[in-house]
């Protein structure tokens, strides 16, 4: 049984469900590349939705290749729209993100950024997800290995349930 969607939520919900595309990416630091994605949105009736994330590189015929980045966490929702994104990552990163949901659009930014001692230096990030058609599109820019803020990865991924 589906539980009750908490009205907090409510500017989130366009998010809720299984997506999977492709997209592309690219930094100062590394070679342009593109990549598969899957992501995940669910919610047990309370004001938080629970997020996963994972990529594969693309060869060349668009096949999936190596896997790449993982990331989990909750997208807290709070009334006006407000979210706060807590997120892991198994290489060592863990962020908290501040931002605003209105008309099928979330915008994000760091507020916190923590490292291991052997995570690679990463500094901020802004995101930017919404609906373009029916399909969930993003944008993440980052900060690190000495580089400002910019643009990483974009995406369009597909609802498939």
């Amino acid at each position: 049984m589906e539980p009750e969607l908490h009205p907090d939520l409510e500017p989130l919900a366009f998010l809720l469900g299984d997506w999977e595309g492709a997209g592309v990416g690219g930094y100062p630091t590394i070679e342009s590349f593109r990549f598969g994605q899957e992501i995940s949105f669910s919610h047990i009736g309370k004001p938080y939705l629970i997020y996963t994330s994972r990529t594969w590189r693309l060869d060349e015929e668009g096949n999936l290749a190596a896997p790449l980045a993982r990331e989990s966490g909750y997208w807290r929702a709070h009334p006006g729209g407000k979210v706060e994104l807590v997120l892991a990552h198994p290489t060592g990163i863990a962020e908290i993100y501040v931002g605003q949901a209105a008309f099928n659009r979330v915008e994000l930014v760091t507020d916190v950024v923590a490292r291991t001692e052997t995570a690679k230096e990463y500094t901020a990030g802004k995101r930017l997800y919404g609906l373009i058609g029916e399909d969930l599109g993003y944008a993440y820019d980052m900060a690190a290995e000495g580089q400002s803020l910019q643009s990483h990865l974009s995406a369009q991924l597909k609802r498939v349930s």
